[in-house]
């Protein structure tokens, strides 16, 4: 299996915990090398100094003829002809430092510095040795200085162990805390898991507990995931409401087409009947395609989250609105007064223009009377107020009366759904306006509030 596939099966957790492991074994890594490294040139550059001075006095000695003088403590020696002969030489040691090659090398004038034994692993007698040429009454001596390393090396491998105890401890220490951390901090993701689940399962009204006094990212998560779970059950009472809604008000023009044709059916009958029932039968149809394109405005209106919202010439959109009703009033013989600004309003047209409509055929039909359409604009809000002079609302109905389906008992045999005020409310609600109705002392008014 590929590794990266391999690290992606990982829990979060454990992911998150190998990234901090490495990441701290890179950073202990490097501040350990850094450390060792300053540490090795101060005592690499002590110990040259220490060698190079030696070398002097040796070279020096060597010129006048004079015993070699006390170097440093664990100083040796050895003074070679160019032939590899020794000469003069430490009584501890026992072998020529020089090969061959370095020896020829130094012979010819080449300052030569090395290392003899190594730090890891541990070896005994490791020294540091400066070689380098000199001439004493015309003939040409090698004369080596060295002294050892094993303070310099027994330093090294201390701070080597301390470092690797130290880096050791404080990545076991930095994945702990990560752990720790990642625990804490994805906790609430499987909170909010869980109570996901529990939506899953059929669980209503369910919502994650989100802290209030927190505004960090998983806190974020939390609201989002309440407002999804919000919008998801705003979804579905609208689903269920519209299938209960049209369930029951689809029914009654149903059964009356059925009856209708039972009848038309059950014997034979003139031309003129049949006429008759088809009328009948057209009235219902007729009144189930307003009845599901009302159903349909307000789901669309219900689970819309933006309105198309342009600039729109109000005398305009009104005068558009009321023209079939001013027809209708002047057949009844009532009055219809309208009195607009002329001025624009940021409203979305396409659902305005049938609340204005809605609200004056509710007067003319279930009013008496003059009706009369107010419009005012102040203060960046849009006030639209329909009056007429009827008996106005019952008092017990006015509590429900943007409610679907929701008429007055003396109207429920008078055509109509109950669905125009509701529509009128969706309208003010999607426009984050408010609708509301109220009887005066000479009639009825509906009152449309939007912000505009």
């Amino acid at each position: 299996m590929n590794p990266r596939d391999l690290l992606r099966r990982l829990p979060v957790v454990t992911r998150l915990v190998l990234a901090v492991a490495v990441t701290m074994s890179l950073v202990l890594t490097g501040a350990a090398g850094l450390v060792y490294w300053r540490v090795k040139t101060a005592l690499d550059q002590q110990l040259n100094d220490d060698l190079t001075t030696y070398q002097r006095s040796l070279d020096e000695a060597v010129h006048t003829k004079m015993p070699p003088p006390p170097g440093p403590s664990g100083s040796l020696h050895q003074v070679l002809d160019p032939q590899g002969r020794v000469l003069r030489s430490s009584d501890a040691l026992r072998h020529q430092l020089l090969t061959a090659t370095e020896l020829g090398a130094v012979a010819h004038g080449v300052t030569l510095r090395r290392d003899v034994g190594s730090l890891l692993p541990i070896t005994s007698d490791t020294l540091r040795l400066q070689a380098k040429r000199v001439t004493v009454d015309g003939q040409p001596r090698i004369v080596i200085a060295a002294v050892r390393r094993g303070h310099r090396d027994e330093a090294l491998r201390e701070l080597l162990a301390q470092l690797a105890l130290a880096s050791a401890l404080t990545l076991i220490a930095a994945s702990y805390v990560g752990y720790r951390t990642a625990r804490a901090a994805l906790r609430p993701v499987e909170r909010y898991r869980s109570g996901a689940a529990t939506l899953a399962d059929g669980a209503p009204n369910t919502r994650l507990d989100v802290p209030a006094d927190r505004h960090d990212e998983i806190t974020r998560l939390g609201h989002t995931l309440n407002h999804m779970l919000d919008r998801l059950e705003a979804a579905a009472e609208r689903e269920r409401r519209f299938v209960a809604d049209a369930s029951h008000e689809l029914r009654t023009p149903l059964t009356l087409m059925r009856a209708e044709l039972d009848v038309a059916l059950h014997r034979p009958r003139s031309a003129g009947e049949l006429t008759e029932t088809l009328r009948s039968v057209d009235t219902e149809v007729q009144r189930l395609i307003d009845l599901s394109n009302a159903l349909l405005d307000l789901e669309e209106l219900g689970s819309s989250d933006h309105l198309a919202r342009s600039s729109v010439t109000l005398d305009d959109l009104v005068e558009a609105v009321a023209a079939p009703h001013r027809r209708t009033a002047e057949r009844t013989g009532r009055v219809l007064t309208i009195e607009t600004p002329d001025t624009s309003v940021d409203a979305d047209a396409r659902w305005l223009g049938p609340a204005i409509g809605n609200l004056l055929d509710n007067a003319l039909r279930h009013g008496t009377g003059a009706v009369r359409l107010t419009a005012t604009v102040d203060g960046g809000r849009l006030r639209l107020c329909v009056t007429d002079e009827g008996p106005g609302f019952p008092p017990e109905f006015l509590p429900r009366a943007f409610d679907r389906f929701a008429r007055a008992e003396a109207s429920r045999t008078s055509e109509g759904s109950g669905l125009g005020l509701a529509f009128v409310h969706a309208v003010a609600t999607a426009h984050g306006g408010s609708a509301h109705a109220e009887n005066t002392g000479h009639g009825s008014a509906v009152i449309l509030d939007l912000p505009c």
